[in-house]
């Protein structure tokens, strides 16, 4: 750990999030504190002062804080979902647990990392994106003047690393709707080892008329289709491959992650076309 900073200032109220020239924010810190700081960050803004409840439920749907821990999500609301496809109010929440699981993450790092800051990375296998893309999740984000705004959480990320949250945006909570609770969904990741980086995740939700597909890690943004057969999810492979958006990592090359994804994305296709 290079942490060379000047202040660091714990948030306890909304004033308290304004930015100072040459701070950030501060959620977890587990991969902030694994790398180099950046020269022009001179100071850190603690999210975790703020006391935000780490999630709740009701009839409009579940609510996720930015500082909810990973811990802290899969105590609870990968709790109540139950085992994948289990029957239940909560089923959508079926998967929570193994996306946590695909960021191969000790407890000491789950006990501290985040939610918010999870997608605020935007990192291709930083599985948050996954998850809540598949649940139809809405970030809620607060901006620098006092006023916040929406955005779809499979919108969030836009890049490898690449978000949308502009400069003193605080990313406030995921709200995940109350119809995609209740909805089966599934899981399928790939890595070149046992141990190693997700590098294809495949997650999907049984909708109304036809499953939700949503890819993560083998793309540098979360892309997602309604997928009513086979051949819809080979032509959307196809694309993907067509418009240069498969990532590439020594953690796996384009023509393996796009070979992964596509037989994922039909197993996933497969559990969610049967019976409700």
């Amino acid at each position: 750990m290079d942490l060379d900073i000047d202040t660091v200032r714990v948030a306890r109220s909304r004033a308290d999030c304004a930015l100072r020239p040459g701070e950030t924010f501060l959620g977890g810190g587990t991969f902030l504190y694994s790398e180099p700081v950046p020269a022009e960050v001179t100071g850190l803004v603690d999210l975790t002062g703020m006391g935000w409840e780490p999630w709740s439920v009701d009839g409009s749907g579940l609510r996720v804080a930015g500082t909810c821990t990973l811990e802290e999500l899969l105590a609870g609301p990968g709790a109540l979902g139950g085992a994948p496809g289990a029957p239940g109010p909560y089923r959508g929440l079926g998967i929570v647990g193994e996306c946590v699981s695909a960021l191969t993450l000790s407890a000491k790092v789950a006990r501290t990392a985040t939610v918010g800051g999870n997608l605020a990375l935007g990192l291709p296998a930083g599985s948050m994106a996954g998850l809540f893309a598949a649940l139809s999740a809405r970030a809620v984000v607060w901006t620098p003047d006092g006023g916040s705004r929406e955005v779809a959480v499979s919108d969030l990320v836009t890049g490898a690393g690449v978000v949308d949250l502009a400069p003193g945006e605080v990313l406030r909570e995921v709200r995940v709707p109350a119809a995609a609770l209740g909805q089966r969904t599934a899981f399928r990741r790939a890595s070149l080892t046992a141990t190693g980086r997700t590098a294809a995740m495949v997650t999907g939700r049984a909708g109304d008329r036809s499953p939700r597909i949503t890819v993560t890690a083998a793309v540098g943004a979360p892309l997602s289709l309604y997928a009513r057969d086979h051949d819809m999810v080979d032509r959307w492979v196809d694309w993907i491959g067509s418009e240069g958006a498969w990532y590439e990592d020594t953690h796996g090359s384009r023509d393996w992650r796009a070979a992964m994804t596509r037989r994922l994305a039909h197993e996933v296709l497969d559990e969610l076309g049967g019976a409700a």
